[in-house]
């Protein structure tokens, strides 16, 4: 017996989608304008996960130019059949819906294989027993919709060796309520007699709910759930600290019992700054018809499954939920955790016996581009991230230092220009300078303090901390506030105001990140 804790994976893991090869679990996560894309999670009991990679890693997989941070890449379906992995999403910048193949999940992974046809949006394949395969997936009411999420859950045979749609298409389903909004993230199971669309509808905000149909025959019709939203915590009200419940995905342990993973926030006075996160609770079937959290019929803090305890096997930084220290001057290579936006950084991050030199890249944290900036995912209310920066080969002109992502539009950071610590906090596009101090020690250690919707900022000198800015108040970096569908990211950075034929460098000796766990008189 194990006991898992909810959220199983906290932070910035949207869109879960997960499947079971033998006694393994694999599971990923939507990743937007993030580079690498879309992490992919290791576990044998459902309770203990390890990162072991990124399904798309090369800039041939995944290209993200112009994207807005919440465009990119929208929900995965992971799945496994004879001996190969199965992972198909939608780019809904560039291509559109496609499937990448990989006999091992660690990688490598094929290019994208795009799917002509492939209308929508949350693509999902379903392997039937009799060896055909089936795509289903989201897209506009075909008679026009009448409403913005005026959407049709749609299915049709899919030729899997050569990624291609195949057959007539077949208008499933509308959701489970009258004009509905959004019937999206559909996934089919077959289970005893009868086929599943299990799917989310209402959007993925407060009226956010998991609803189900079934049939006997693959094509329809589906009948609805009359218990329909078989899952939800729409009707928990604002203060309830889980909301936004939805966008689940099904799977069986070897012991033959169902789970699901969902996604739903825990917000903070009711701002969303961590972003949608992924959650586990049981399932079981009554009259052929799932049954998630039977007698408690809401999300729970703990649940126990009848697995052994896992102990995972990848370095520490490469499990989720727990605090990361990183000395730049020790590693040879960054971890899956870490990410850029839109692409990759090659020359720009150089790791050395020095620390780690970042390139002052031209393109600023503000634009829809590239800029230096190199993070992970803030998975706690309670955190406190710092970087040690060397500040006199600064050169004038360049900044550098920590940030706190949300997105071009809403971040916050603590940076180092010409011996100086500025604050500056940047909300709707507009930056606002904080606090200005002059930094008398190189390397200086930059921190960042956050508890729930509260910042604070110091810097560490021979008399202990001096603070530049307490208090501030960072709900603006918030899904209610910035929208999107991202959480924030935490990290460091590097830019330069002018265009040099020499580039610059900063020179970070390390970066950690110590979470902490929330009392619950804080949430």
């Amino acid at each position: 017996m194990v006991t898992a804790k909810n959220p199983i994976l906290s932070g910035f893991y949207p869109d879960p989608s997960i499947c079971a090869v033998n006694d393994d679990f694999y599971l990923v996560n939507s990743s937007f304008a993030y580079f690498p894309g879309l992490p992919i999670m290791h576990s044998k009991d459902l309770a203990h996960w390890e990162q072991i990679g990124n399904v798309l890693d090369r800039p041939s997989q995944l290209p993200l130019e112009n994207a807005e941070i919440s465009q990119g890449l929208f929900a995965p379906t992971i799945r496994y059949y004879d001996g190969l992995f199965y992972v198909i999403c939608t780019n809904v910048t560039h291509g559109g819906n496609f499937v990448v193949t990989a006999e091992d999940p660690e990688g490598p992974w094929s290019e994208p294989h795009y799917i002509e046809g492939a209308d929508g949006i949350d693509p999902s394949l379903f392997f039937d027993t009799d060896g055909k395969c089936y795509y289903c997936g989201t897209h506009d009411d075909v008679n026009g919709p009448k409403f913005w999420g005026d959407n049709t859950i749609y299915i049709q045979e899919f030729d899997y060796k050569n990624f291609k749609l195949i057959g007539e298409r077949c208008e499933a389903w509308k959701g489970a309520l009258r004009d509905c909004a959004w019937p999206e993230g559909p996934h089919i199971y077959h289970i005893g007699d009868y086929y599943y669309i299990i799917h989310a509808e209402g959007g993925t905000g407060p009226e956010h709910a998991i609803c189900c149909a079934r049939s006997k025959n693959i094509f329809g019709p589906y009948e609805g759930d009359k218990k329909n939203p078989i899952f939800t915590h729409r009707f928990l009200g604002k203060m309830y600290p889980i909301q936004y419940v939805g966008h689940a995905d099904l799977v069986q342990n070897i012991n033959g019992d169902y789970y699901m993973v969902m996604l739903a926030v825990r917000p903070t006075k009711g701002f969303t700054t961590m972003g949608r996160e992924t959650f586990l609770a049981r399932v079981i079937f009554e009259d052929d018809w799932p049954l998630v959290n039977p007698g408690l019929g809401r999300l729970s803090e703990e649940l126990n499954i009848k697995l052994d305890a896992y102990v995972p096997e990848c370095p520490e930084t490469s499990l989720p939920n727990i605090s990361k220290r990183y000395n730049f001057s020790q590693m040879t290579g960054f971890g899956p955790e870490f990410m850029t936006l839109r692409k990759p950084f090659t020359d720009e991050a150089k790791l050395t016996d020095k620390g780690l030199l970042l390139k002052c890249g031209t393109d600023n944290l503000s634009e829809r581009k590239t800029p230096s900036y190199i993070c992970i995912r803030q998975d706690s209310k309670l955190f406190e991230a710092r970087c040690v920066l060397f500040t006199d080969n600064l050169m004038m002109g360049t900044r550098a230092g920590l940030c706190l992502m949300q997105s071009s539009d809403y971040h916050v950071r603590f940076e180092v220009s010409e011996n100086k610590g500025r604050v500056v906090l940047v909300k709707n596009g507009e930056p606002e300078l904080l606090c200005e101090d002059v930094l008398r020690e190189s390397p200086a250690t930059l921190i960042m303090k956050v508890a729930g919707t509260s910042a604070s900022f110091y810097s560490l000198s021979e008399s202990g901390l001096e603070p530049f800015v307490r208090d501030l108040d960072i709900s603006a970096l918030s899904t209610e506030v910035a929208g999107g569908f991202v959480g924030c990211t935490v990290g460091i950075f590097a830019t330069d105001g002018e265009d040099r034929e020499e580039p610059v460098y900063a020179n970070f000796k390390s970066f950690s990140y110590e979470r902490f766990e929330p009392k619950k008189e804080e949430e």
